[in-house]
Order: structure tokens, then C-alpha cells, then sequence
């Protein structure tokens, strides 16, 4: 068939900005559909006569059925097709999302997110492998800036419309808006992404399968759980400690098996290398910020929570404002020069952050929450733009879904570690309550990690991805 062309690994097809563009739009939605409900579980835990507490199940079940359905994406990619494997998981998230709209019990809500779980983890691994698999080196820049932005725009839209739309309308409307939404993402996917599957169409690996989802699944239970107390955070630590070992039976199984579910071949590229260390790192700390600042307002200087969520707005501006130097930056001074340099300006936006005692000089804690959060920005293209630097097109599909895998991990670790953190401080110094002496303390263990990341860094050779960065070309 003339539209599900065979390709061979040696051959790449022209990077097409419109095709990048749709699989960011689709990102965009994902991430906004999460920040949204976020915001929503109040109201939402109030319709269905339950605790907001409870509610939290929808939360954790969407994330579940996401790590254990993300590990199928590169092969359902090979063995269907790049477009029909995406047409059918948007199809998925946007019909669980109507569904959603239009449950009348908790239980039934949760299943409708398993649904969508399972849509929305074959999105972006699947969508950001047909960007890059299409794309030569010296477009890797123009991809990933596109690429990028919903991560740190969909954070700064999502509770302010979401708080709008639960206060105004419904609820029931934040899940209605990604109808509209998923059947734009549809018509572009259907017209401007071919559908080409890859040259190693393999069978089914169901046992690499079951040990990569229940790893991922246990992982990231586990994190979720952490920041329980008592006997519940017991559990988390055992749920961590087996999703640990499944790994590890994981991947030896994917290295001995003779068509794996996931090759580990773009594991031994340097490139990968860095973006999972001192990528993960960087992922761990960074993905603690939208927990940690909150509380960094409400329980360290007695904010109210629509008080604290317009200073985290600040943050996240500075994620976005700095979006139209990163490329310039990557460009002049190459990747090692980037990921040290912003690593220590990473590490001196914490201190920054643990250094403040009080909120009697708001300009000067708006400039701290600009700066973080624009060295964050920096990091995470800077990182994301050099994970396929060396990694051949016919490895690109694997490389894409090991990255979201490790995104997956890493996204739930980072509030696992700011919450021991927290708890570990509050016991140390003997205190009932966490309040803002555990918060500066907490952001300097950040600043350490930070530190760490960019020693790290030093690594990766001057000279690395040249390339695709364009620096040396002046």
C-alpha cells in the first residue's frame, strides 16, 4: 500500500514544521487536560458525594494505565503504523474524555480515565518519534523548540482556565473542551502524517511487555504513595523496591531476548546517555517544582491557595519567557557550555529560593521565581534537543519511548523526593507542622542535586552535537 510505506533505516523523509506543530498541539492538550482537572477535584469530589481525597483515584488511575500501556508504543508503532496507532489513541482520549463528561459515579469515572491513560501514553512517544525519525541532525533545534512549548505553556493556561470553567460552567466543560480539541488533532493527523511503519516488524515480546509495565506501574505507585505517612509510606518504599527489581529483570530480559519489545541498542549512544544522566536528575528536581512551591506559599509564608497559584503563574512565565534565547544560547556556546553553565544557574535560583525569609519584598521574589524558572526552561530544551543527537533515524522510535518512559519515572520521583525531604527535615528538627524553616531546607538539598547534575555534565565532550546545536558554525 502506497500510504504505509516500509522505511529503510538508512532513509530519512523532510522534517515537516507542520507535522511537529500537531504533535505539540496534541501534547498541549494532554498536559492542559491534566493541569485542569487538577484544579477541578474540589467540585468535582462534591458532585459525586465523595471525598477529594477519593477523587484522587481518577488522578492515579489515568497515570497507572499510562505507565503500563506506554512500554506497546514503538512496536504498535512498527507493526500498524505511525498514524493509525496515533489516529486510534487520540480517537481513545478523546472519546474517554466525553465519557468522562458524562459520568455519573466515582467508579465509573475511574475507568473512563484508565481509558484515557491508555490513549494519551502512546501520544507523545509515538508523536515525538514521527518528528524526529523525519528529521536530520541540523533540524533537531527548530523540532524540539516546537516540540517543547506545551510543557511549559500548559501549566500557565491549565488552572486558569480550569478554575474558570469549574466556577463559570461546569466541571463537566473542562472534559468537553478536548472534543473540539481531539477532532482538530484527528483531521491534521489524518492529512499531514503518512502512515510509515518501521523495517523490524517483530512479534508481540508479551513477557519484556509485562515486566516493563508492572516496573513502571510499581514505580510509580510507589512515588505517588511516598509522601503518605506511617504504614502507608512503608508500602510505597516496598512498591518502589519491587518496581526496582521488575526493572532490572526488565532489561536483562530485553537484552538476551532476539526481538525484544524495546531494543536497548540507543542506550549505548552517547547522547541517550546524557539525556537519562543528568537528564533524570535534572527531570527528578524539576518535575518538584509544582509541588514544592505551592506549599512554599501556602504552609511557609500562610498564603491562601489562589494567593500561591499567582505566584507559581510567575514561575512558569519565566518557563516560557525565555523560550526565544534557548536556541541562540545552544547555538553559541554548544551543549556541555550550556548544561553546566544553566546547571549552576539552576543551583543558584534554589539557593535564591531557600535564602528568602519573607514576602516583604515581592519584586524581588518575583525576579527569584523568573529566574528559576527560566534556568529551567533552558535545561530541559537544552537536554530534550540533545537526547537524539547521535541516535541513527531507525533507532529514533525506541529512543522516543525509552524518554517517555524515564519522563514517566522521573515526573513522580520528584515529588517523592521533595516530600521525604520535607519529612526528613520536619523530623530532624522536631517539628509538628511543616512550615517554611523545612521548605528553605528543602530547597537546599535541590540546589545539591543541581550541582550535581552539572558536575555531571562535564562529560559530554566540547565539541558534542555540533551538529545539531550549530555551534563552531559562526
Amino acid at each position: 500500500m502506497t500510504d504505509t510505506p516500509v522505511l529503510p533505516a538508512a532513509v530519512l523523509t523532510r522534517y515537516s514544521p507542520a507535522v511537529a506543530l500537531t504533535m505539540a498541539a496534541i501534547g498541549f492538550m494532554q498536559i492542559l487536560d491534566s493541569a485542569i482537572i487538577n484544579t477541578s477535584l474540589p467540585t468535582m469530589a462534591r458532585a459525586f458525594g465523595v471525598a477529594p481525597i477519593d477523587l484522587s483515584l481518577a488522578v492515579t488511575a489515568y497515570v497507572l494505565a499510562a505507565a503500563a500501556a506506554s512500554p506497546l508504543a514503538n512496536w504498535l508503532s512498527d507493526r500498524f503504523g505511525a498514524r493509525d496507532v496515533l489516529v486510534a489513541a487520540l480517537a481513545a482520549f478523546t472519546l474517554s474524555s466525553v465519557w468522562c463528561a458524562l459520568c455519573q459515579t466515582l467508579p465509573e469515572l475511574i475507568v473512563a480515565r484508565v481509558v484515557q491513560g491508555v490513549g494519551g501514553a502512546l501520544l507523545l512517544p509515538v508523536g515525538t518519534a514521527v518528528v524526529m525519525r523525519r528529521a536530520a541532525r541540523a533540524d533537531f533545534v527548530r523540532a524540539t523548540a516546537l516540540m517543547v512549548w506545551p510543557a511549559l505553556m500548559a501549566p500557565i493556561v491549565g488552572p486558569v482556565l480550569g478554575g474558570f470553567i469549574t466556577e463559570h460552567l461546569s466541571w463537566r466543560w473542562n472534559f468537553w473542551l478536548n472534543l473540539p480539541l481531539g477532532i482538530c488533532g484527528l483531521l491534521a493527523i489524518l492529512k499531514l502524517v503518512p502512515n510509515e511503519r518501521g523495517d523490524d516488524v517483530r512479534r508481540l515480546d508479551v513477557v519484556g511487555f509485562l515486566l516493563c509495565a508492572a516496573s513502571l506501574t510499581a514505580l510509580l505507585a510507589g512515588f505517588q504513595r511516598s509522601a503518605e505517612a506511617g504504614g502507608e509510606r512503608i508500602v510505597a518504599l516496598a512498591m518502589i523496591g519491587l518496581g526496582g527489581l521488575l526493572g532490572v529483570a526488565a532489561v536483562r530480559h530485553l537484552r538476551r531476548h532476539p526481538e525484544p519489545l524495546l531494543s536497548l541498542a540507543a542506550l549505548s549512544r552517547p547522547s541517550l546517555g546524557y539525556a537519562f544522566h543528568p537528564g533524570g536528575l535534572y527531570r527528578v528536581l524539576f518535575s518538584a517544582a509544582p509541588f514544592l512551591l505551592p506549599l512554599w506559599f501556602q504552609l511557609g509564608f500562610g498564603l491562601s491557595p489562589a494567593a500561591a497559584g499567582l505566584w507559581v503563574l510567575v514561575y512558569f512565565v519565566g518557563n516560557l519567557g525565555i523560550k526565544f534565547i534557548t536556541t541562540p544560547l545552544m547555538r553559541r556556546f554548544g551543549f556541555r557550555s550550556v548544561l553546566v553553565g544553566d546547571g549552576v544557574l539552576v543551583a543558584l535560583s534554589m539557593v535564591a529560593c531557600a535564602l528568602v525569609g519573607s514576602l516583604d519584598r515581592p519584586f524581588v521574589v518575583v525576579v527569584i521565581l523568573l529566574f528559576a524558572g527560566s534556568v529551567r526552561s533552558v535545561q530541559l530544551t537544552t537536554l530534550t534537543t540533545l537526547a537524539f543527537a547521535d541516535v541513527p533515524g531507525a533507532e529514533r522510535g525506541n529512543a522516543s519511548n525509552l524518554i517517555a518512559m524515564m519522563q514517566q519515572a522521573t515526573q513522580a520521583a520528584g515529588v517523592a523526593v521533595a516530600a521525604f525531604s520535607l519529612s526528613a527535615l520536619q523530623i530532624a528538627m522536631g517539628r509538628d507542622d511543616i512550615g517554611l524553616p523545612e521548605l528553605q531546607g528543602t530547597f537546599w538539598i535541590m540546589a545539591v542535586l543541581a550541582l550535581a547534575g552539572a558536575i555531571a555534565a562535564l562529560r559530554v565532550p566540547d565539541a558534542f552535537g555540533r551538529e545539531v546545536s550549530g555551534a563552531g558554525g559562526r
